[in-house]
């Protein structure tokens, strides 16, 4: 009797059930958010395109503090002073490194085909869903969507060379046979070519919101710009090597004869931004040395600024400044100092009359030193940015003096000579009275304090932020500013035989950094390429320049005896030597090898393109390695 109630019941149960079946199944959730939904949301688009934008690959120390655990900003930032004109003068026992000079084969590698499916889902998506969309609106984000992949593409192709060119979704059919999914990797070309078509093809429709940290016509130019510059310089220089790299399916390498088409490209982009009136280089100080540091910090009213990364929410601040402040006015003891310019970078900047920028330290017989009367009047009339981009002896930071000094020069009467006298520790006082050696060093062994006797401006935010140790800096990383759209199109110009045209173009940019009007008048590939060194320096370029003009492997052989491979210091004392009166009191200035740089310099020609990781080759047959690994 009861398993018949029972079962009475399940029945009544279950024809209750029924009869409701189809208005409960038919309930929207409240917590998922369908495909219709999202698709049709131009807000919900706007959203993940942010995610998208803020997982572009970049090579800098501006993280977001969320994001920035210690290891891995400081890991990153190490890279950073190891492929720039610096060195590593922080901690160094994070994971036991300082400084490692040699390149591994793994250096620079990506192959972020996550963010690659992730846009060519949302491509489909809007296709497939979006209905609500105008068509205006589809067509915007779209293109967005677009520009985020040409740029990722070319993040990959100028580390990896030629990758798998997948332009939509590859879904796996449960069959047994992965064949399908498996696609091998593009010729180099290809992947420039893919860049400049997909370019092309939708820089009239991106928008336009004001916006520098979201796409235009114009941010998509300055990607064309400077891929077509890579691509040409690669024909160009690649095939000028006694052996070219190269693969005999051209996933590396790009045939000389397509060089001039190349450099065609990135001129016509870099003159279509430069004569568009939308972005002027920055000239709002009076200053040349204070309006470079600004041209790259400053956010309102800056129309040099085409695409930067930037952070705007206090939840998307970063910590550059703070471990990269100078170390005599940070703001606590637990950071500072840790990427270094090095005096290769500094010398590397001309006087203002065109001659070298070696700094003048001794005699020209070399009999003795040249003593200055202030620390900062070594660099004298020397090409302002490198005040925008170097904090060095003599100057200020943050309204605050910059205590660089690493010791005395004591005359010793019965030696008829110098004794160098240093500090075990900083801000010392000698026999005197007065200062021994720096509150802001450079030291020979302390960490995070500069070894080579100079620190970064250039990112550091000058800011009043005590309330807030420094770690939410909110100054933006650029990705594209006019003055290296000015350089690209000198540059193209100059490789096509119009030099001229070149001519206007770095000179203008030489004149913003206080030289003449027409300071060039003759020009060749070196000087161009130390402008760029100049301008560009600490912008994530020095590396990838190096690397296109097929120059890396001869500047960084692994040579003690090449200067170019060893990071050298400068460093300041001063002089003791009472009853001299013109030199008693006077700074002179040694250079040295940096004392905390380990060895030179050494890149191999296995250096050019990244390994790729054996697990992709072992999921896909197809993909061919590099050359040299």
């Amino acid at each position: 009797m009861q398993k018949i109630a029972i079962n009475i019941l399940f029945a009544a149960g279950l024809l209750a059930f029924t009869a409701c079946e189809k208005d409960w199944l038919e309930r929207q959730p409240r917590t998922i958010l369908l495909e219709e939904q999202v698709w049709n949301d131009p807000k919900q688009i706007v959203a993940l395109l942010a995610n998208f934008y803020d997982r572009l690959p970049t090579q800098t120390g501006l993280q977001d503090i969320d994001n920035a655990g210690a290891d891995g900003r400081i890991a990153q930032w190490r890279d950073m002073a190891n492929f720039d004109d610096a060195m590593w003068s922080g901690q160094s026992n994070n994971d036991g490194r300082n400084n490692i000079p040699a390149y591994g084969f793994d250096s620079w590698r990506l192959w972020n085909y996550t963010l690659v499916r992730d846009i060519n889902l949302a491509l489909e998506n809007i296709a497939q869903y979006g209905v609500s969309l105008s068509e205006g609106q589809k067509r915007q984000f779209s293109a967005e969507l677009r520009f985020l992949r040409a740029y990722n593409y070319f993040e990959l192709v100028k580390r990896m060379g030629g990758v798998p060119l997948v332009t939509r979704q590859l879904i796996y059919d449960y069959s047994g046979d992965a064949s399908s999914l498996q696609v091998p990797r593009a010729k180099e070309a290809e992947v420039y070519d893919f860049i400049a078509s997909e370019v092309d093809a939708i820089r009239d429709d991106l928008g336009n919101d004001g916006s520098v940290s979201r796409a235009n016509k114009y941010t998509a130019l300055a990607l064309k710009s400077r891929a077509m510059l890579y691509a040409g310089s690669i024909a160009r220089y690649n095939n000028q090597m006694p052996a070219p790299i190269r693969t005999p399916g051209g996933e590396v390498g790009i045939p000389a004869d397509r060089a001039n088409e190349y450099y065609e490209k990135s001129l016509a982009a870099s003159k279509e931004i430069i004569n568009s009136g939308v972005y002027t280089l920055y000239r709002t100080n009076p200053d040349p040395g204070e309006n470079f540091y600004e041209a790259i910090t400053k956010k309102s009213g800056n129309r040099e600024a085409i695409f930067v990364k930037d952070f705007l929410s206090p939840q998307k601040r970063h910590w550059f400044a703070y471990d990269n402040i100078v170390r005599g006015i940070r703001e606590d003891n637990l950071g500072s100092s840790s990427i270094t310019p090095s005096l290769n970078l500094v010398e590397s900047y001309e006087y203002l009359d065109g001659t070298p920028g070696t700094l003048r330290t001794r005699t020209e017989d070399n009999s003795d030193f040249i003593y200055y009367d202030h620390p900062q009047d070594i660099f004298a009339n020397k090409d302002a940015r490198l005040y925008g981009t170097v904090i060095y002896p003599g100057t200020t930071f943050k309204g605050l003096p910059v205590g660089i000094q690493a010791g005395v020069m004591a005359w010793n009467a019965s030696r008829n000579a110098y004794d160098v006298v240093e500090g075990s520790d900083l801000n010392t006082t000698y026999t005197d009275g007065r200062l021994l050696t720096g509150s802001s060093g450079p030291h020979r062994s302390i960490q995070e304090v500069s070894n080579t006797g100079f620190y970064l401006r250039k990112y550091i935010d000058a800011g009043a932020r005590t309330s807030t140790r420094g770690i939410q800096s909110d100054i933006w990383w650029i990705w594209f500013r006019l003055g290296e759209v000015y350089l690209n199109a000198a540059e193209a110009a100059f490789e096509l035989g119009q030099t001229g045209e070149a001519l206007t173009y770095i000179n203008a940019v030489r004149e913003r950094a206080g030289f003449g009007p027409n300071s060039l008048s003759t020009l060749t590939i070196a000087r161009i390429q130390n402008e760029r060194r100049a301008e560009l320096a600490f912008e994530s370029h020095r590396l990838w320049d190096l690397k296109r003009w097929r120059i890396a492997d001869k500047l960084w052989n692994g040579s003690v005896g090449n200067p170019n491979a060893m990071v050298y210091a400068l460093y300041p004392y001063r002089v003791v030597r009472p009853g001299d009166a013109a030199r008693d009191g006077k700074y002179v200035f040694v250079k040295m090898v940096a004392p905390r740089f380990r060895a030179p310099r050494f890149f191999q020609l296995g250096n050019y393109y990244s390994s790729i990781d054996q697990g992709v080759i072992n999921n896909n047959p197809k993909i061919v390695k590099n050359p040299f690994h």
